[in-house]
């Protein structure tokens, strides 16, 4: 048994090593050095994702301008819906799931699950998109802005 499992991963291997990879630029003409996401095979890798302002004329270093985790969180997912859509995928088609999260100063530092969970429940899990991914959450210690709660990153296959 320990010899087919093995042998079906170096076939696996083998076939990923052979596919084709096309990259994703970020959008907007950015320079930044990363691709937006990564296809490889039937695999789409999406890079993370981070909310956009909830309140942009809110001061840049108060919590009404990145919003809360919920609205963080959808912020991310609707991001996530729309690259997949532009690649002729949707949330249905993610198999796995990343997410970082910050601990909330209005909760003692602790990371906000329950508000994640009220933001993911709108996009998996609902009777028209039913399919779930595989998912780990953590939380962390920080993201690129401060007052960012949320970023996540997708693994997509292709039907």
């Amino acid at each position: 048994m320990k010899a087919v499992i093995t042998t079906a991963a170096l076939l696996l291997v083998a076939a990923s090593a052979q596919a084709e990879v096309k990259r994703y630029p970020l959008p907007g003409n950015s320079t930044f050095p990363i691709a937006s996401a990564v296809e490889v095979g039937k695999l789409v890798f999406e890079s993370g994702k981070v909310p956009a302002p909830a309140d942009p004329k809110a001061d840049k270093t108060s919590a009404a301008y990145w919003g809360n985790t919920e609205q963080q969180t959808v912020s991310v997912l609707s991001q996530i819906e729309a690259s997949l859509k532009a690649k002729g995928l949707g949330m249905g088609d993610v198999v796995k799931m990343t997410v970082f999260l910050v601990g909330d100063p209005a909760l003692e530092g602790k990371m906000d699950f329950t508000g994640f969970m009220k933001g993911y429940t709108q996009f998996f899990g609902t009777a028209a998109q039913p399919n779930l991914p595989a998912r780990s959450a953590f939380q962390i210690a920080g993201l690129v802005a401060p007052g960012m709660l949320v970023e996540i990153e997708v693994i997509a296959v292709r039907p």
